[in-house]
């Protein structure tokens, strides 16, 4: 006589005698590992005032190298057209200028006076 065999989990033949027999439990003590104390939040540390890169798009002119916020807008004053400049950040974890999106350099844009 052949064993009956039944379609496990998956796809996978299994006999019918390992199916309808489970293994009784162990009777081992389950290892409960205790709560975590919570670390303490770490403290911020202040961020640097950001430093802006001011360059002219037609001739490569630097404008302003590494001024603040205030003075990077000063320098959008003297510019005809936001299209004529490229405005560069630098970010000090990477250690390099970023260059601004068209929408960062538009709020900048709009801060300057007319």
């Amino acid at each position: 006589m052949g064993r009956v065999c039944v379609l496990d989990t998956g796809a996978e033949m299994v006999p019918l005698d390992t199916v309808l027999k489970k293994p009784a439990p162990s009777r081992e003590p389950l290892f409960v590992p205790p709560r975590r104390k919570p670390r303490e939040p770490k403290r911020a540390e202040p961020r640097p005032p950001r430093s802006f890169r001011i360059v002219d798009v037609a001739t490569r002119a630097v404008l302003a190298d590494g001024v603040g916020a205030r003075e990077a807008v000063g320098a959008l004053n003297d510019v005809r057209s936001i299209v004529d400049v490229h405005v560069f950040v630098w970010e000090p974890k990477a250690e390099r200028w970023r260059l601004l999106t068209l929408a960062e350099q538009r709020t900048m844009w709009d801060r300057r006076s007319p």
